[in-house]
């Protein structure tokens, strides 16, 4: 039986972040990343056993040698102690200008003009249809707003929001954008993590920093930017640091007897757990903010004012309740359920499809998200869905 429960029943900074298992491409010898690009850690991680695999462009590991690198033993280790993983493919964005703040309500959905210095919020960037072109993290910086978007998505996000602060300056906007490039970014992520950072950075009171909120500090001596954030469904924090720096501060956070480094692999089976969606599975250019029941990332004064890209779309399918498809959780018995399953009535009537699924390490069974139309996005209602396994195609439910 397909079991759904409606997306909302998951964290609620269920956002996105592009890590599909089904796009990892191998490519474990050198000779195979000559052309991919490489984060600070590269060495790092290839010397530690990393299977690196094509992501975005970039190498990265999607598992560590031996038994205790891989997917299930990392996973739990999250859940249970604290986990490290590179993603410094991710790519940093600062906004300066006095205007800053104005001009990014046109291209996100959040109210920066009301976000509090030092807080950050998971925001959405949306199309002229009202599509999604990608999901970000923005931080009030103070004198600058920090943007933390997709790997990969340089080419796609970047042009669109040029586009945009191009026209803006023509009208006598002040603002301006500047790519941070070749920086480390580490996740620390883990209920022990607060112990960690605690022990590193000795002049910190942590209990004082708040959730998705960023500071400048030093980690065991090393100058950074913290985010109290992650995407793990844990708490944690993700820290940027100069590219000099990088590896002198992993190998650090390594030493400590909580943390073991965590691949790709286990990021996408953390972030399924916790209910947080990846974008180019379960978000795309064509899915809107009420399909994936990411209305919350809307500012109260933003649903009533608009003025941000695609707003007339987006809002009027709020208003109105016109969207025909939700993003649902589910759970399920049986092969688990991959991108692309089709999902069907019990009269053999096709109502949806899967997004991502995995088999939960924590719950010891399948799990995952699909859209399906929205008269059956209910919770505990049930469904059949086809899973292929070689050749042959199996139902269940």
């Amino acid at each position: 039986i397909f079991f759904r429960f409606p997306m909302s029943a998951f964290s609620r900074v269920a956002g996105s972040r592009r890590l599909a298992a089904s796009t990892f491409k191998s490519a474990a010898t050198y000779a195979s990343v000559d052309g991919l690009r490489k984060t600070p850690l590269f060495d790092m991680n290839v010397s530690m056993g990393g299977k690196m695999v094509e992501f975005g462009g970039w190498a990265m590991p999607v598992t560590y040698g031996g038994k205790e690198g891989g997917i299930m033993h990392t996973h739990l280790h999250t859940r249970a102690s604290a986990g490290l993983f590179d993603v410094s493919h991710m790519v940093p964005v600062r906004i300066h200008g006095k205007d800053r703040a104005t001009f990014m309500e046109k291209v996100l959905v959040a109210d920066i003009q009301e976000l509090p210095e030092n807080m950050g919020t998971l925001s959405l960037i949306p199309n002229e249809q009202g599509g999604l072109i990608d999901d970000c993290i923005v931080t009030n910086a103070g004198d600058h707003l920090y943007l933390v978007i997709n790997a990969g998505h340089e080419d796609k996000d970047l042009v669109h929001i040029q586009k945009y602060m191009a026209e803006f300056k023509a009208k006598g906007g002040d603002v301006s954008l500047e790519v941070v490039e070749g920086g480390g970014l580490l996740a620390l992520q883990g209920p022990k993590a607060v112990d960690v950072m605690t022990r590193l950075c000795p002049d910190v009171d942590f209990s004082k920093i708040k959730f998705m909120s960023g500071h400048k500090m030093k980690v065991g001596g090393f100058e950074c930017f913290v985010t109290r954030s992650g995407y793990t469904g844990e708490d944690g924090f993700e820290m940027g640091v100069k590219r000099e720096d990088t590896v002198a501060l992993a190998s650090m956070l390594l030493e400590q007897p909580e943390v073991l480094a965590v691949g790709l692999g286990a990021r996408d089976s953390l972030r399924l757990e916790a209910g947080l969606c990846l974008y180019g599975n379960d978000l795309d250019d064509t899915t809107t903010p009420s399909e994936a029941v990411l209305v919350w990332t809307i500012g109260a004064r933003r649903k009533q004012e608009g003025g941000f890209v695609g707003s007339d779309k987006i809002l009027g399918q709020i208003k109105d309740k016109s969207a025909t498809r939700k993003r649902v959780g589910f759970t399920s018995t049986g092969p688990s359920a991959r991108e692309g399953s089709p999902i069907f009535t019990k009269e053999g009537e096709k109502v949806g499809n899967v997004t991502s699924g995995v088999v939960s390490p924590c719950l010891k069974q399948p799990i995952g998200m699909a859209y399906v139309g929205k008269g059956f996005a209910k919770a505990g209602v049930g469904l059949p869905v086809f899973v292929w396994k070689g050749t042959e195609a199996y139902q269940k439910g």
